[in-house]
């Protein structure tokens, strides 16, 4: 399997010609409802046979197929690497790196959850079920998930509960303030998150609080301890989710303390997306140059084997007016490719944070600036996780249509039981 950016001129028939693939194989792996396509978007072409094309060199193939040069050259039996047009290369299966991430999702319909979780559960480990949040008197929202539970441990995997600290408002700090200040509280919080995944069967929960103050940084990992040790003497897992930091000098994110929360869990979900998002000005959504650094630094508060690399399953679409942002809104990967599909513009990519972007107007004559992921970024972000052989990697979330994605995950991990 490699990718194949589109040309301009390109088509789905001349694409699958030149690598003698079935026009069919390019549709299901891409998940293409149509055979429309527009310059700079990427296709994962489904073949373990490249065949050279002009202008190729061994190293540019071996970029795009995800495999060393020297793999390519040593299985093929090349002396060097002069390469002909036409000449066919074999391209090996990669190494399966162990992956034991987690990946959210949301309870939906009967079916919609039947069908998540039979083609996710193959490559998944843990399933975050999305979400209980806690009130200001300790207790949990309800949730309609029982379903989902028994389809997940049908399958194979791990149901995560998923405990947040979210409000009409959205992420509340005053809320978490609330409870860990107050130990009657937080212990009542405690108590109910182990009864909800000892009486719904989860295997462990996921607490995803966000915002949380610097002043309540010590009394947060310390929550996340308590929890720890109320629900792993009966064999249910605990992680945490966290946004990225690069340092312990960003002022609004000094409420997460990375060595603290590590240790208290087993493991962490590093939220490595939304560098720009909705409120800030259009840019990379997950560069990966941040994420670079993120990793970094969080091995020098963590263990390798603590750490799930957070990837997302969506984009950002800003309208401009005058040069600043009027509107913004988030959507899956497959809205971009739809989107600049249905505007007819080219898919740009920046080599240096390796996400892709574009620009386009529409029919009310504002201007759009769109950044999201796709298959070459989200391949970026599967090689730090071998090359930093942390724990695994989790997407939020499993709702939003990536069709390519689960084909990647294949190509570059195993699931780890």
């Amino acid at each position: 399997m490699f990718i194949y950016v589109v040309k301009l001129g390109d088509s789905l028939f001349s694409i699958a010609a030149k690598y003698r693939i079935s026009m069919d194989s390019l549709r299901i792996t891409n998940g293409l409802r149509t055979d429309a396509l527009v310059p700079g978007q990427d296709l994962l072409v489904p073949s373990n046979v490249y065949i050279v094309q002009p202008g190729d060199s061994l190293f540019s193939i071996a970029q795009i197929a995800f495999i060393p040069a020297e793999t390519i050259r040593l299985y093929n039996g090349l002396q060097s690497d002069a390469l002909t047009v036409g000449m066919e290369l074999y391209l090996p299966p990669r190494e399966k790196y162990p992956d034991e991430g987690l990946s959210y999702l949301t309870p939906s319909t009967s079916a919609q959850n039947r069908i998540n979780v039979q083609t996710f559960a193959p490559i998944i480990t843990n399933f975050g079920v999305f979400e209980y949040h806690i009130f200001e008197d300790g207790s949990l929202s309800t949730l309609d998930d029982q379903q989902l539970i028994s389809l997940i441990r049908e399958n194979g995997s791990a149901p995560i509960a998923v405990i947040t600290n979210l409000t009409e408002s959205g992420f509340s700090p005053e809320l978490t303030r609330r409870i860990l200040n107050s130990p009657s509280l937080r212990q009542q919080v405690i108590n109910n998150i182990y009864n909800l995944v000892k009486s719904k069967n989860y295997a462990g929960v996921n607490v995803d609080f966000e915002r949380i103050l610097e002043s309540e940084r010590d009394l947060y990992s310390g929550f996340l301890a308590a929890l720890r040790d109320r629900l792993k003497p009966e064999g249910f897992s605990i992680s945490a989710a966290v946004p990225a930091k690069t340092s312990d000098n960003i002022p609004w994110l000094r409420g997460f303390d990375y060595g603290g929360i590590g240790a208290a869990v087993d493991f962490v979900f590093i939220m490595a997306y939304d560098w720009h998002e909705a409120s800030s000005p259009p840019g990379p959504v997950a560069p990966i140059t941040e994420v670079r650094n993120t990793l970094d630094y969080a091995l020098t508060k963590m263990n390798r084997n603590k750490i799930v690399l957070g990837v997302p399953r969506y984009g950002y679409n800003w309208t401009m007016s005058n040069g600043e942002v009027a509107s913004a809104s988030a959507f899956s990967v497959s809205n971009a490719y739809a989107t600049a599909m249905r505007y007819q513009v080219p898919i740009q990519y920046s080599t240096e944070y390796q996400q892709p972007h574009y620009t386009y107007w529409d029919e009310n004559g504002a201007r759009h600036i769109v950044w999201f992921e796709d298959v070459r970024a989200r391949a970026a972000k599967f090689q730090l996780v071998v090359d930093y052989k942390i724990r695994g990697v989790g997407a939020w979330q499993l709702g939003l249509h990536f069709p390519q994605s689960a084909f990647l995950v294949r190509e570059f991990f195993r699931k780890k039981r």
